[in-house]
This record gives C-alpha cells, sequence and structure tokens, in this order.
C-alpha cells in the first residue's frame, strides 16, 4: 500500500489542505484512495509509535491499526495528514535546526509499516515568517526557551530534509514552497491524492477563496470556465494575475516581527532562504513543486 504522510509544516495552510481532500473522499475511495478524517488516526499513530519506541508494541500493531483506520475499506493509497508528526510548535526548534524529532518519528514509522510504500510531503516556508507564525500563540518563556541556542541565519531546511533522507533513504519526499501555495494548490492536491494533473478535484479554489475578493474568485471562475483548455501553467499566470488584482488588502501580508529581529537580519534570512531553495533541488530523493 501505498502511504502518503503529510507532515506539516505547521502553519502553512496544512489544515485547509486535509479539509479539501476530504471532500473528494467519495470520488477518490472509487479510485482506491482513502482520506480518513483525522480523528481516525493521529491518536492512534501517535500511542502505536510510542509503543514501538518503549518496546511494548505488539506484532499485530499494525493490522489492528489498518482494521481502525480503514474500516475494512480496500485501499491502494491512504493520506495521512498531520502538522504535529514530528512534533507539536514548541519542539519544532532545537538550536539552529528545524524538526529534530524528524528522523525517530520517521524510522518509527518505517517499523510500523514494514511492508508498505511510505512517501513524505511537506510544506516549506521562509524562516523569517515560519517563526513568527509558529510561536505567534506560545508564552514568551517558551519562545524564548526555543529559541535558545538558535542563529537565525543559519536556519536550513536542507539541512531537515538531509537529515530524513539519511534516516529513511528508501522515503521519497515531496515538498513546496508555502509563498507558492496559491498558484500550485490545485497540483499539491492532486499529488498528494496521486491523481492526474488533468483529473476534476473539489476544492481546487480553496485556497485562493480565502485570499480574494469574492467578486474576484467568481470573475476567475467565469474566466476558466470560458477557457476550458487552457494548459496548466497558463493557468497558474491567469490565477496569479486575479489574485493581484482581487486580493484582500491584509491577504497576503506576512508578519515579519520578532522580538530583536531587525528589518535587515529578516532581509538576510529571506535571502537564505532563497538560496537554500537551490539546495533542495539538488537533494537526491526530493521534489520540489513549483509554479
Amino acid at each position: 500500500m501505498q502511504v502518503i504522510i503529510h507532515c506539516g509544516a505547521h502553519a502553512t495552510e496544512e489544515d485547509l489542505l486535509l479539509k479539501a481532500l476530504l471532500k473528494n473522499t467519495g470520488a477518490l475511495s472509487r479510485q482506491g484512495v482513502a482520506v480518513p478524517g483525522p480523528g481516525k488516526y493521529r491518536s492512534l499513530l501517535k500511542d502505536c509509535l510510542a509503543a514501538m519506541k518503549s518496546g511494548t508494541a505488539a506484532a499485530e500493531a499494525p493490522d489492528v491499526l489498518w482494521d481502525a483506520i480503514l474500516d475494512d475499506s480496500p485501499a491502494s493509497r491512504v493520506v495521512f495528514s498531520n502538522p504535529h508528526f514530528f512534533g507539536s510548535p514548541r519542539h519544532a526548534l532545537r538550536g539552529s535546526s528545524f524538526y529534530p524529532d524528524a528522523e525517530q518519528r520517521l524510522q518509527g514509522l518505517q517499523q510500523l509499516f514494514p511492508y508498505d510504500q511510505l512517501e513524505i510531503f511537506m510544506a516549506l516556508r521562509n524562516p523569517a515568517a515560519f517563526l513568527p507564525a509558529l510561536f505567534a500563540k506560545s508564552a514568551r518563556g517558551t519562545v524564548r526557551e526555543a529559541l535558545q541556542g538558535c542563529d537565525p541565519l543559519q536556519l536550513r531546511w536542507s539541512g531537515l530534509l538531509q537529515r530524513m533522507r539519511q534516516a529513511v533513504p528508501q522515503m521519497p519526499i515531496t515538498v513546496w514552497c508555502y509563498e507558492d501555495l496559491p498558484l500550485i494548490w490545485g497540483q499539491v492536491l492532486r499529488d498528494l491524492a496521486g491523481l492526474e494533473m488533468s483529473a476534476p478535484v473539489k476544492g481546487g479554489f480553496d485556497l485562493l477563496a480565502s485570499l480574494m475578493q469574492p467578486a474576484g474568485v467568481e470573475r476567475l471562475r467565469a474566466y476558466l470556465d470560458a477557457h476550458p483548455d487552457m494548459t496548466e501553467i497558463h493557468k497558474r499566470r491567469v490565477c496569479a494575475a486575479f489574485l493581484e488584482k482581487f486580493a484582500r488588502e491584509d491577504a497576503l501580508e506576512e508578519e515579519l516581527d520578532f522580538p530583536g529581529w531587525t528589518t535587515g537580519l529578516v532581509a538576510e534570512m529571506s535571502e537564505a532562504y532563497e538560496e537554500d531553495l537551490y539546495s533542495i533541488q539538488r537533494i537526491p530523493g526530493v521534489s520540489l513543486i513549483s509554479p
């Protein structure tokens, strides 16, 4: 079975992606793709991984897990989504490294599903915006503790991805930039579900609809309906133009304010992020979805 793990990152529209996938459960199930509700597996997976770590997991744990998740429904591909798979926001940073427990969690998952094909899907985000979003609801003490020993200019997503590849080299990884998501939303949905690029999906405008004025969304839909043979690249350019013209005033603003950070530091972090994306494209086994 193909087991797809959408593991965040935090603050990258992960819940909206899951909700869009859940809109397609009927059509997907007819193609052998299961998108179970998060209530069916998040706690179960967490408990099973903890049991495996402590050595108390029973040999039949995988079978019991699948029975509980799938309810005897046949499936050849299952999509799990959990932004906390590598840990809660407070565990997303150690020193200058993202998600220090990622390798351990993935190796545990590999042991839990030894005969299945596991793939990782994950969004990346400019660290200059990611950290403020990650700790937006955290107490000051939690933030200070998390940032202890962290050099913001040394934060690299490529470091995390290289660690993951070394820990579980047989697991392919697909990533995308949160900043590009409004234009590649449909492709991300289809890739998660294992669909062809031309396959129809519900929820294909969910993110754009949250960023644009209603009148703009209506006009965009009408324009795309009037041009059904448009290529995907052309469609993305059209969406970008409509988004630029009809975006809600507050929709595209990113909060880059963080205690002790200067505009110069934010600019340097953003430049380092752009350079890091080139490094990511050269990591074997990692695919980057781009507009």
